[in-house]
């Protein structure tokens, strides 16, 4: 199976809608190509996402969903 992914979003930050619309995104692109997309709540404003434990995005940045999606492409 491909890469495990772990998206980290601060709950009381509002992180929310961009956590889902990012994981949606992983999974209209890759689908079965990846062992799955989890969301992990957190808090202190952080928005992350890890590739297999490896941190390839946190919010500063500055979040382009293109950049993501080629950084998860190289691992997949």
């Amino acid at each position: 199976m491909g890469p495990s992914i772990e998206i980290e979003y601060c709950v009381p930050c509002g992180h929310l809608d961009r956590a889902v619309g990012t994981q949606r995104a992983i999974l209209r692109r890759f689908g079965q190509q990846v062992d799955g997309v989890r969301l992990k709540t957190g808090q202190g404003g952080v928005f992350t996402i890890r590739v297999d434990d490896k941190q390839i995005y946190d919010k500063t940045q500055g979040f382009d969903l293109d950049t993501i999606i080629a950084d998860i492409e190289a691992r997949v």
